[in-house]
């Protein structure tokens, strides 16, 4: 097999009039892979889309058409040799011509595409161009053939199998991307290639690794030999014969005594080379190479005394999943590196997450992010690109659907990070809730999809993995899709409607979304946003506030328990606090409730654009305040302050293999720090369990609720919770002194509290755009000292990190300056 790639001198010109003078008629450079948005950014032809309100400028390139175009050289075709012309992505509506011949079309960016240019292909230069088309012109006439079918957001993003979130979505921008977004190459290749590598991987009770491989194979000419399979796993070896002619083997592989590989804080991640090797009697015909992991996973959902579970169970073991939602890292997804991907899930990692679930709005992700989480030990669970949205079952729809299903679950099922696979997102949920049985009028929505379709395919080609229909989804016929006591919920009245206190109304058995928005990082936020004076209600930051009445959201979510601030630099930090409070206080209550309540998927990691959202790490990989809440949130080890059965109860939460031998403090203080009660105990917390324990009257019982804390500590783990909001809190309104020197890679700066200072936090981009302190809302009691060590490669002064508006606690939102 020659492998030869056409990314080179690739041209770009708009082939329709309604675009602007300086577009119309020009041929620009292309980079390919790539995408129309970067190719006249990087000509001059377009602001930045991210840039103020660029976005809105650039609304003419939804109804654009292209035309990408190249020249190679090429030998002329052996008599036996086979060529083919392969596209790993096209986004989305194209053509492709070879030397003017027509080698056909394309209407799906999820899935790849393969030409036979034998016929076409000359000695010497070939000219190759990919013609696009408008994708939402495209979805429009579908839907006009098909009937309309709901869906959120302002375009039928349904009606292509494009990504859904391309469209604009309530964090991300209306750019419709076009391009050759994946690797184009050449190759050539005599006798046969391996057209498909599946391995299902298991293991036996007895600790035996089993690889059940299937191959396809696709024969050039007619065949004339039997060729050879080798296929090693680690130091094992396998031959088996490939008649001549045959187009499918099945070989099976036995690894005795093979190393497990677990989630991250369970184990080791090791993983085992399978390499698959075609030959002739002469020479090597392909080849391909794999990497494994052997472990079994599953989800529980065997029925309870409460409803039904959905319970991660690895290697026997249950896991609590302690989860987030992950969109594609950047709108356009050419710019994603490799590196970019492997700093996002170790970020992940380093806050305690051990799953990342790839939501339906955005893509199959590339190898590169399944294997930065194989590597880390991150579990992966899969949607298929289907969100927020009825889907036609009908052609051109279904075909295209079924290709891209069949094509991305035989390449990701060799990631021992993929867990599940799930049929799409808040599709069930749309159809029981949202209107559309009166608006199909009978029209199909997809549920053939989730309940026989995709099922089918994944019980076909990964029958090793668990497959749902749904998230939310419940398991039992007949009820609701979001019902707490069954299967996945998604809780969104909490941001949408309700005081974020109100996570605790639920108990689910798994909560797969749930967030709070808060704005980026500043230094990300002013980079990208340039109003004079900058506000909530300025013209740029409103175009990256995507949420419906998302402003009013965060004020009114602020204004339970938080002063609301006047200025904007207060405002941003008190939102950024308040997103961080409401996720945390919702994890802290589902991980109270493990077992019956098995994991908690934060909606959501990253962001693909600068933007106020949902997100942990803004688009400039800086982490918000919610990223230090969630490392905090989960920890392996942690107390938390809980309601059971109207009484208050201190849960102590051990996530480790080992007992937790607990010496614990409980403290009732001032403000000050004079300790009004205290009661010292000892308790054992079992392995990967939770343990409640009743708190004494005294306790809990405050002399001043404004000015006094609950304390609960031990060597591992500490929590304080004050009797009232914050905005009824007596706080001291500057608690803090601070002194900062330079010391090699960065600052140090030493925080003491003169009085409790609630969530005290340093905002070092505002002073580098690189720095990055190593923690963030911590409370810390009066006479408290504590070091925060700043990563910077700037040079400034250190007093700067003790600025009031970096160095910044809760209390300092009641100061009226």
């Amino acid at each position: 097999m020659i492998r030869q790639y056409l990314h080179d001198g690739w041209q770009l010109t708009a082939t329709t009039n309604e675009v602007p003078d300086n577009v119309r008629g020009r041929t620009v450079p292309a980079t390919v892979p790539g995408s129309t948005h970067l190719d006249l950014l990087a000509s001059g032809l377009i602001t930045d889309p991210f840039l103020d309100q660029a976005e809105t400028e650039l609304t003419w390139m939804h109804r654009a058409d292209w035309r990408y175009r190249t020249t190679f050289l090429a030998t002329a075709v052996a008599p036996d040799e086979r060529v083919d012309l392969v596209f790993d992505g096209l986004d989305t509506l194209a053509a492709i011509e070879l030397n003017g011949h027509l080698l056909g079309h394309t209407a799906n960016m999820h899935r790849s595409y393969r030409f036979d240019v034998r016929q076409h292909l000359v000695d010497g230069a070939n000219d190759l161009a990919v013609e696009f088309s408008s994708a939402l012109t495209h979805a429009e006439k579908v839907e006009a053939g098909l009937g309309p079918r709901a869906h959120v957001n302002a375009h039928p993003f349904n009606m292509i199998r494009k990504m859904a979130c391309s469209f604009g979505w309530d964090w991300g921008p209306d750019l419709q991307t076009a391009g050759i977004w994946r690797p184009v190459r050449l190759e050539r290749w005599h006798t046969a290639r391996l057209a498909q590598v599946r391995p299902v991987v298991t293991v036996f009770p007895d600790g035996t690794g089993h690889v059940e491989l299937h191959v396809d194979v696709e024969w050039a000419t007619s065949p004339a030999e039997n060729l050879t399979l080798e296929i090693t796993v680690g130091s094992h070896e396998h031959t088996v014969t490939v008649p001549a002619g045959q187009t499918t083997v099945v070989a099976h592989v036995n690894v005795p005594d093979v190393e497990l590989w677990w989630p991250t804080g369970y184990g080791r991640q090791p993983l085992y080379d399978l390499d698959v090797v075609l030959r002739s009697r002469s020479a090597v015909v392909d080849g391909v190479t794999r990497r494994i992991g052997f472990r079994t996973i599953t989800v529980d959902t065997t029925p309870d005394e409460i409803g039904t579970p959905f319970t991660v169970v690895v290697n026997s073991k249950p896991v609590f999943v302690k989860g987030a939602n992950w969109i594609p890292d950047d709108h356009f997804l050419t710019r994603i590196t490799r590196e970019r991907l492997a700093r996002r899930v170790d970020q992940a990692v380093d806050a305690h997450i051990n799953l990342l679930r790839v939501w339906g709005g955005g893509i199959y992700e590339s190898d590169d992010f399944y294997d930065a989480c194989d590597e880390r030990g991150v579990l992966v669970w899969q949607d298929f690109p289907l969100a927020c949205a009825a889907y036609p079952e009908e052609e051109p729809v279904r075909g295209e659907l079924e290709a891209e299903a069949r094509e991305n679950v035989v390449r990701l099922m060799s990631h021992a990070s993929l867990a599940l696979w799930n049929g799409g997102n808040e599709n069930l949920w749309g159809f029981a809730d949202w209107g559309w049985p009166e608006q199909l009028e009978g029209r199909t929505w997809g549920l053939g999809y989730y309940d026989d379709l995709l099922p089918r395919i994944v019980a076909e080609l990964d029958p090793a993995r668990f497959y749902c229909p749904g998230s939310p989804y419940s398991p039992v016929e007949g009820l609701h899709p979001n019902d707490e006591n069954h299967g996945t919920r998604h809780e969104w009245q909490v941001w949408n409607e309700i005081d974020y206190t109100h996570y605790r109304d639920h108990v689910p058995r798994f909560c797969s979304e749930f967030g709070f928005q808060g704005p980026p990082a500043w230094a990300t936020l002013t980079r990208w946003i340039h109003d004079e004076p900058l506000s909530p209600a300025s013209p740029g930051f409103l175009t990256h506030q995507k949420a419906e009445d998302g402003n009013g959201k965060l004020d009114r979510g602020l204004a339970a328990h938080l002063p609301v601030p006047q200025r904007f630099p207060d405002w941003h930090w008190a939102t950024q606090l308040n997103q961080a409070r409401a996720v945390s206080f919702g994890v802290e209550h589902f991980r109270s409730w493990w077992p019956r309540t098995a994991g908690a998927v934060v909606w959501q990691l990253n962001d693909c654009w600068p933007v106020t959202s949902w997100a942990a790490i803004d688009s400039e990989e800086r982490r918000k305040p919610l990223w230090y809440g969630l490392r905090h949130a989960f920890a392996p080890r942690i107390l938390t302050f809980q309601p059971r059965d109207d009484k208050l109860v201190l849960v102590a939460v051990n996530d480790h293999d080992e007992p937790w031998d607990a010496h614990i403090t409980l403290d009732r203080q001032t403000f000050r720090g004079v300790t009004l009660h205290l009661t010292r105990l000892r308790r054992t917390v079992p392995p990967r369990s939770t343990l409640v324990l009743t708190l004494d009257e005294a306790l809990v019982q405050p002399v001043h609720d404004d000015a006094e804390v609950m304390v609960a500590t031990t060597a591992d783990a500490r929590t304080i919770l004050p009797f009232r909001p914050d905005a009824e809190l007596s706080y001291h309104p500057d608690p803090l002194v601070a002194q900062a020197e330079a010391v090699p890679g960065g600052y140090e700066v030493e925080v003491r509290a003169k009085s409790f200072a609630q969530d005290v936090a340093l905002l070092a981009d505002r002073v580098a755009p690189d720095a990055v302190v190593d923690d963030m809302l911590v409370p810390m009691l009066a006479g408290e000292v504590r070091v925060f060590h700043i990563r910077t490669d700037a040079v400034v002064d250190p007093a700067a990190f003790t600025d009031p508006l970096v160095l910044r606690c809760a209390n300092d939102l009641g100061v009226v300056p």
